[in-house]
């Protein structure tokens, strides 16, 4: 069995599982819901699943951000201590010391980062150093076993929950786009709507279309998954991430959470998932020529051109530590031996397979 909490977002969108599979969808579900090996059975109970901050963005050019210096020994562990920020109010989701291991495997050993309002940040770093699991503990879906999450100033216990902090909404892309077989573009891309709103059919289904043709899609509507492309499938799966209720007074700001969005695609379709992302972020324009609604976003990469072109401030993240981290120009002339080898390519230096 998936626990629950694991199962509650679907791929691209935080929303309940409970709803997904219960008698009073509007949608007309037909098949079952895969993670994996396992499949998801139902909830007891619908889980309103949001959390919360409203800030100015902040100056990304100052030298807040300016990389981190390190010694020459690449073993280096701890960072230098970089300028603090007097005003932290715009500080969306903050990790302090967060610890995580499964089993006898310790993968984070004391992460710790902000992410602000308007910022644009990349977890890069070898294979298998917890770059997707610092995502998910972000998302609520896993829990650390040791240090602090907070949501807009507010600590965050355990997984998310019906308790859950208010204010900011947090949506997960995930790599395999994870769509519903089953159900139609439109009703993938408007199934939180679907389910969760008041909203009438024809508004949601207008209000689908328009969210669409902003990522770069139009008069894929009525199509299954299976006759996407893998391109095509990535840019659903952001269209169902950041479609919400227009009829709601208040629109909550969203931080989204990309793993590993270009995971699979040719170059060209990379670049066009790339500047997708870029576009629908508040400092951007989408496909309609309109601002993007997005307040901050990070995106976990192993690809230099998402690197390069979809983001500004860089976590790099080796042996369950951010061992440095500055704007994305500094990259490629860091001194330290580890970003060194990495943006290489080389065999030669501390990382090893």
């Amino acid at each position: 069995m998936v626990p629950e909490s694991l199962v509650s977002y679907s791929g691209s969108m935080l929303f309940p599982l409970s709803i997904a599979i219960g008698s009073t969808s509007r949608l007309p579900f037909r098949g079952t819901i895969s993670f994996g090996s396992s499949t998801a059975t139902k909830t007891k109970e619908q889980r309103k699943i949001v959390c919360g901050c409203v800030a100015p963005p902040p100056n990304i050019g100052s030298d807040e951000y300016s990389a981190t210096k390190f010694n020459d020994s690449y073993k280096s562990e701890q960072l230098s201590t970089l300028r603090e920020q007097k005003d932290d109010s715009d500080v969306l989701i903050e990790c302090r010391n967060v610890y995580k291991s499964f089993g006898e495997k310790h993968i984070l050993k004391g992460v710790s980062f902000k992410i602000r309002n308007g910022e644009a940040v990349g977890i890069i770093g070898p294979s298998g150093t917890g770059k997707s699991t610092i995502l998910k503990i972000m998302a609520g879906l896993l829990a650390p076993d040791n240090g602090e999450v907070y949501i807009r100033g507010r600590k965050r216990d355990g997984l998310i929950s019906d308790e859950e902090l208010s204010g900011l909404r947090i949506g997960l892309v995930f790599q395999s786009a994870a769509l519903f077989d089953s159900l139609t573009v439109r009703e993938n891309v408007g199934f939180l709507l679907y389910e969760n709103s008041n909203m009438p059919e024809e508004q949601i289904s207008e209000l689908v279309k328009e969210t669409l043709a902003a990522v770069g899609l139009k008069g894929v509507e009525d199509r299954l998954p299976s006759e996407l492309s893998g391109g095509m499938k990535k840019r659903v799966a952001l269209a169902r991430s950041i479609i919400y209720d227009i009829t709601k007074e208040t629109i909550e700001p969203e931080v989204l959470l990309y793993d590993e969005p270009t995971a699979g695609l040719d170059p060209i379709a990379s670049t066009v998932v790339e500047d997708l992302i870029r576009s629908v972020h508040v400092k951007g324009e989408d496909a309609l020529g309109t601002t993007g609604k997005i307040a901050s976003y990070v995106v976990v990469t192993h690809q230099h051109s998402t690197i390069r072109r979809a983001v500004d401030r860089l976590l790099f993240l080796y042996n369950g530590k951010i061992v440095w981290q500055g704007m994305t120009h500094e990259f490629m002339t860091s001194t330290n031996p580890i970003v060194q080898q990495f943006a290489s390519g080389s065999l030669d230096g501390p990382i090893r397979y």
